[in-house]
C-alpha cells in the first residue's frame, strides 16, 4: 500500500519493485531497481527513507525515521527478511542480515555485513568493509574481497528475483 502522508506521497522509480503486500508511508525515495518485499514496512513519518539503486528489502523488513534521523540506504544493499533499521545510514555495497536491528544515528560503512541477529547500537559507526556481529554488535574481523563479492551477488540475485516477481504480480 502507498500512503501519503502529511501531504507527502512516496516516489517510486518505474524499475523499482514494491511487493503487493508491502506498505510505504510519507517520504520514501525508491530508487531505479530497488525492490521491497512482501510484507515490509517503510514508514517516513518524521524524516525521509531512501532506498538506492539495486537494494532490496526483503521479507518483513521495518524501516523507520525519528526527528533528525533519515534512514538512508545506499545502492547495492541487501536487508535480510526480518531485519529493522532505524534512523540510521546504510552505505553503499552492504548485507544487513535476517533480524538484525540497526538503531538510530548508526552508520554502517560501505562493504560491511551485519551479521543475522546482531544488534548495532544507537550512534555507533562501523568502518567500511567490516563484519559486525553480537548483541551490542561488535566489528569482528574486516570483509575480504571474496566476501565482498558474495555481498554484491546477493544484490544481482535480488534484481533479478524482483523482475520474476514483478512479472508474476503484474506489478
Amino acid at each position: 500500500m502507498i500512503v501519503t502522508l502529511a501531504g507527502v506521497t512516496p516516489v517510486v522509480h518505474e524499475t523499482a519493485w514494491v511487493a503487493p503486500s508491502a506498505d510505504l508511508v510519507g517520504a520514501v525515495d525508491l530508487r531505479a531497481g530497488s525492490s521491497v518485499w512482501y510484507t515490509a514496512v517503510l514508514r517516513a513519518d518524521f524524516d525521509p527513507i531512501v532506498l538506492g539503486e539495486r537494494s532490496n528489502l526483503q521479507d518483513g523488513v521495518v524501516v523507520h525515521t525519528d526527528a533528525g534521523q533519515p534512514t538512508t540506504i545506499g545502492s547495492g544493499v541487501s536487508v535480510g527478511h526480518r531485519a529493522v533499521l532505524h534512523g540510521c545510514t546504510i552505505e553503499d555495497d552492504c548485507l544487513i542480515g535476517m533480524g538484525s536491528v540497526v538503531l538510530g544515528g548508526a552508520h554502517v560503512g560501505a562493504g560491511s555485513l551485519v551479521a543475522a541477529g546482531a544488534v548495532v547500537p544507537e550512534g555507533a559507526v562501523i568502518p567500511p568493509r567490516s563484519l559486525v556481529a553480537g548483541v551490542p554488535g561488535k566489528v569482528r574481523r574486516e570483509i575480504d574481497d571474496p566476501g565482498l563479492a558474495r555481498i554484491h551477488a546477493n544484490a544481482e540475485i535480488y534484481v533479478e528475483l524482483a523482475r520474476r516477481h514483478r512479472e508474476a504480480t503484474g506489478g
